[in-house]
């Protein structure tokens, strides 16, 4: 008899059964190559909404739980995962200026932005108002940790790759069954792949399309992270992750020309060298209506769980959102109550 059964091995899945491994929990993963999102994200900790200079929703709590959870998740795979690096968010008017030290001077904010301005990074970025330094910040290589992470899962036979058949589930009252195995619990963590979960496809998930492309310049020579129309990611070997683009109309798996040339056209405003696009990809990103995680329990069958609709914040709010959800399968603490899938459930139940 297992603990659990965990569906989905993306940024939710991972940190989902890293605390179960915390809690000394058996389990079993099943991943079917749905993590599109995870795959694709920049992998960015970023703890400020630099179009508004605002604090994102709880990112303090989540910041000093993350960057801890990543190098924790380095030291367990042997693999460097995490680059702490500030990011450098590049003005196109005095007015921004103006916005950014106003934000400064609040409590919050105050020692995430840098009020130093820096005239000029690189001489191929272009700059007339400066650039504003977000500071305790830093990116995880996303990709890497997802196919290093089933490695090591594969070596204690945890993990089985293939899609999850919701029909072959047979729910008891205090267990589950699925192809020969037993577990007192299952949690979805599927991401946009929810919309098709039969047990919690009634909870409202939209689906946004993130789009990035990896470019290819030897003149660049950049070493900082660029916020601008896009966000421009040093990732080694002259080679930059440019993105990324929003679109909510298009569900589909595959990069499109159209982003292509979009995040091609906002790089070229930003830099003046030459560069040659050699990677694009695409993911959907899960978010819910009111952007907030979806997770908790299902209403009619008690071991049954979830946790996704993270949205572009995933890198920060999977390592608390997993925690709380620990909590609430383990000892029945209840979630918080803007996140706890209960908020939909009641509205659709009573409807």
């Amino acid at each position: 008899m297992l603990d659990y059964i965990v569906v989905g091995l993306g940024l939710s899945g991972i940190s989902v059964c890293e605390r179960l491994e915390e809690n000394g929990r058996s389990y079993k993963v099943f991943e079917g190559g749905i993590q599109k999102a995870s795959v694709a994200a920049a992998g960015l900790i970023n703890p400020v909404i630099l179009k508004r200079f605002t604090l994102a929703w709880k990112a303090d709590e989540q910041l000093a739980l993350a960057i801890p959870f990543y190098k924790n998740i380095e030291e367990k795979l042997r693999v460097k995962l995490f680059y702490p690096r500030n990011i450098y968010r590049r003005f196109n008017s005095v007015e921004e200026q103006n916005n950014w030290f106003s934000a400064a001077d609040k409590p919050g904010l105050s020692k995430f932005l840098n009020t130093d301005l820096k005239k000029q990074l690189n001489p191929c970025v272009k700059s007339d108002y400066s650039f504003g330094e977000l500071l305790h910040t830093g990116t995880v290589n996303t990709e890497l940790m997802i196919s290093e992470y089933g490695s090591y899962l594969r070596k204690q036979d945890k993990i089985t790759f293939e899609s999850f058949e919701y029909d072959a589930l047979e729910i008891q009252e205090e267990h589950l069954e699925y192809k020969g195995l037993r577990a007192k619990k299952i949690i979805f963590c599927e991401g946009f792949g929810l919309k098709n979960n039969p047990f919690f496809n009634y909870l409202p998930m939209s689906g946004n399309k993130g789009e990035y492309i990896t470019v290819y310049s030897e003149e660049l020579q950049m070493n900082e992270i660029i916020k601008s129309s896009v966000f421009i990611i040093p990732i080694g070997n002259n080679l930059y992750r440019v993105g990324a683009t929003y679109n909510n109309r298009d569900n589909s798996p595959e990069p499109t020309p159209e982003a292509r040339e979009e995040l091609i056209r906002k790089l070229s405003a930003v830099i003046s060298c030459k560069f040659d696009v050699v990677d694009q990809v695409a993911g959907i990103r899960p978010a819910s209506k009111d952007r907030r995680p979806l997770a908790g329990q299902h209403p009619e069958y008690k071991n049954l769980y979830c946790c996704n609709g993270f949205g572009s914040r995933g890198m920060l709010v999977s390592p608390v959102l997993s925690e709380e959800l620990l909590k609430l399968t383990e000892t029945g603490e209840a979630l918080p109550p803007e996140v706890d899938l209960a908020r939909y459930t009641k509205k659709h139940y009573s409807a």
